[in-house]
């Protein structure tokens, strides 16, 4: 594992820093989402593209993952500085993912207008048109399944023929 000691930007701001002095060098603190802090000793002119491809290196995610925030304000403008985004020295920016996979499913039934209710887990399939429906639009009757008729048809043919098997024969002459 890496340690947290502090590091400075040399590569990227080479050109501007040869002909600023040290002064203007800030300590900056950046909290993961596993709660480490790690220090980082930059410019105030370090870009925010700069800074993500810093954090890159020393947490080994992709800088297109990172959202830093500053005071409730997300950096996302990925040319401004430190400077033009007002953060001061000894300041704690926060990383951020992204959140995935949020929007939650909704129904499928389009009669007479969309409904935007929750898909209903496990029950809300239907298994013979494949469309996914809210509690009120689940049963077949209710969406008006196209294949509604196969489905009589095979309920039909599975009831009879378990109750074929399980009739009892009699033997006669006993």
């Amino acid at each position: 594992m890496r340690s947290n000691s502090i590091s400075s930007v040399t590569s990227a701001t080479s050109a501007t820093s040869a002909s600023q002095s040290s002064e203007d060098n800030m300590q900056i603190f950046v909290k993961d989402l596993s709660g480490n802090t790690i220090p980082l000793s930059v410019p105030s002119s370090t870009s925010i593209a700069t800074l993500r491809n810093l954090l890159a290196l020393r947490t080994n995610l992709p800088t297109s993952d990172m959202r830093l925030v500053f005071a409730g304000k997300h950096l996302s403008t990925p040319s401004s500085t430190l400077a033009d985004n007002n953060i001061p020295r000894d300041s704690t920016l926060h990383l951020a993912l992204p959140v995935r996979g949020s929007k939650k499913p909704t129904c499928d039934y389009k009669k007479d207008a969309k409904c935007n209710a929750q898909v209903q887990r496990i029950v809300g399939e239907c298994g013979f048109c494949g469309g996914k429906f809210c509690s009120k639009h689940r049963l077949l009757e209710s969406h008006q399944c196209p294949n509604l008729e196969d489905c009589k048809k095979e309920s039909h043919e599975r009831n009879a023929d378990k109750l074929n098997s399980e009739r009892t024969v009699t033997i006669k002459g006993i």
